[in-house]
C-alpha cells in the first residue's frame, strides 16, 4: 500500500498514452473489482473503456451474464482455459476501427491483468505471480502489428481501506493479511454454501466452518485445539487461487 503514489504515476502515464483502457474484473467479484476512481479518470480523459471479465471458468456463466448486464462493451475470458482471447482481439480492433491501437490494462492487484496479457500475446511477456502487486511499472507488450498493450501495476482506490474486501478479491495476498480470521469469516458469510460444498462441511456457523477446515487439513495446535488462523489463511489461499469455484 505504501507504493500507491508511484503506482498512480504509472497509471496516469498510461492514461496519456493509451487509446483504449481495459478494466480487468474478477468474474466472482464483478462489483468489488470495479475501480470507480479509474473509471472516472477514463471518462475525464475521454478514453474508450472495455471491460474484460477474467476467471470466468470459476463461475456459472448464466449468473455471470446477469451480473454484467449493465457493462458495455464487455468480453469474458479465462486465461487458464484459453477462452475468449480471439474474441477480445476482435473487440479491440472493432473499437479501434481496424487501426493500430495502444491499449492500457488496468485493475486491482492480482485481478489477472498479466495473465490476460500473456493469453493475448502468447509470449509470456508479462511477468505473473500469485503475489498481488507483482507488476512494478508499466510494461509494453506487442500482441501483433496492430495491438500494443500497456500493463500497469494494480492500484486501489485512494481512500479504500477495506481489508475484508481486499482479502476476498485477492488484492492483498492471503499470506500478508493481518487478520485472516476476520476476512475469512466475511468470505464465509457471503459464500457459505459454495465453501460448505467444496469442503463437504455441514456446519452453518462461520466459526464452526473454520474449525472443521482446521481439523480436515490437520491445522491443529498443541493440545489438539484447531488453529483458526492457519485454517483461515488456507481458506483464503484456496479462494484466491481458484481452488474453490462458484459453480
Amino acid at each position: 500500500m505504501n507504493r500507491m503514489p508511484s503506482f498512480w504515476r504509472h497509471v496516469n502515464r498510461v492514461f496519456q498514452e493509451a487509446d483504449i483502457i481495459i478494466e480487468v474484473l474478477d468474474a466472482r467479484h464483478i462489483t468489488e473489482t470495479r475501480n470507480i476512481e479509474i473509471e472516472e479518470k477514463i471518462t475525464k480523459a475521454r478514453k474508450r473503456i472495455l471491460y474484460v471479465v477474467t476467471k470466468c471458468d470459476l463461475v456459472d456463466i448464466n449468473t455471470l451474464k446477469h451480473k454484467i448486464k449493465n457493462l458495455n462493451p464487455v468480453v469474458f475470458i479465462s486465461s487458464t482455459e484459453k477462452l475468449g482471447t480471439t474474441i477480445l482481439k476482435k473487440k479491440i480492433l472493432e473499437l479501434s476501427k481496424g487501426e493500430k491501437v495502444t491499449v492500457g490494462v488496468m485493475g486491482y492487484p492480482n485481478v489477472g491483468k498479466s495473465s490476460l496479457i500473456n493469453a493475448l500475446s502468447g509470449k509470456g511477456s508479462a511477468r505473473t505471480s500469485t503475489e498481488s502487486g507483482y507488476t512494478k511499472g508499466v510494461q509494453k507488450i506487442k500482441v501483433d502489428n496492430k495491438i500494443l498493450l500497456l500493463d500497469t501495476p494494480g492500484v486501489f482506490p485512494s481512500m479504500e481501506k477495506d481489508n475484508a474486501k481486499h482479502g476476498k478479491i485477492g488484492a492483498i495476498d492471503y499470506s500478508k493479511i493481518k487478520d485472516p480470521e476476520y476476512v475469512a469469516l466475511n468470505l464465509i458469510e457471503e459464500q457459505k454454501e459454495v465453501i460448505k460444498k467444496h469442503y463437504k462441511i455441514s456446519e452453518n456457523d462461520g466459526d464452526k466452518i473454520l474449525e472443521a477446515i482446521a481439523f480436515k487439513f490437520k491445522k491443529v495446535q498443541k493440545g489438539g485445539e484447531p488453529d483458526i488462523d492457519a485454517a483461515a489463511r488456507l481458506l483464503l489461499k484456496h479462494w484466491q487461487t481458484g481452488v474453490i469455484a462458484d459453480l
